[in-house]
């Protein structure tokens, strides 16, 4: 009887360390070079840097801008706004009296600066990780008018370089047309630096 036990948990044992040897490390470890050799920067998590090599951010993930000058991103609810390791969504439902105030406060600001416009969904709503990094083209557009002015540039000049920002479906159809909000601004600051207007 243990002659049985001993013959049939000898290859147990084996296919069980050949297994956590191959799909725990081996797979793991090809994967993440593969990974690093085709993908580097998104392997790395889409850092973006400044012009001494810090790190001020990746394109995954927003970052809070509020001032008149820079395109603002949707509102988070991942604890005091856009923290990775605070990802989540507000949970609030449509019935939500705390939702349809903040809500309706975010329309007023916006259309305090904008009057007459309707504010696109997008700026109000938070995205379910609350770390969204897009907006659509029609909430950049929206925005064009009051960064345009606090900038003192031509509202063509800002309009073409959200053109230029908008990132369309993969493949055509897989996705929406969309604005990563911190790399727009990034760029509002590069040419800003080149030249007043």
């Amino acid at each position: 009887m243990f002659a049985d036990i001993k013959t049939a948990l000898r290859p147990a044992l084996v296919l069980t360390i050949l297994f956590a040897l191959l799909l725990g490390i081996v797979y793991p470890l090809t994967l993440t070079g593969i990974g690093q050799l085709i993908f580097p920067s998104q392997a790395n998590g889409s850092l973006i840097r400044d012009a001494k090599g810090n790190v001020i951010g990746s394109s995954l993930i927003a970052q809070a801008f509020t001032g008149d000058q820079y395109f603002h991103p949707r509102p988070s609810a991942a604890g005091k706004g856009y923290e990775a390791n605070n990802s989540y969504g507000s949970n609030l439902g449509p019935a939500s009296q705390a939702l349809h105030d903040r809500v309706q406060a975010d329309v007023a600001a916006y259309q305090a600066k904008a009057p007459g416009q309707s504010v696109p969904a997008d700026l109000v709503t938070t995205s379910a990780s609350g770390l969204d990094p897009h907006i659509s083209p029609e909430a950049a557009f929206y925005q064009v008018v009051r960064v345009a002015r606090a900038r003192g540039w031509p509202e063509a000049r800002v309009r073409a370089m959200v053109d230029k920002a908008v990132e369309y479906p993969l493949l055509g159809f897989l996705g929406e047309p969309r604005v990563n909000v911190l790399l727009l601004n990034r760029q509002l600051d590069a040419e800003g630096a080149k030249s007043p207007s």
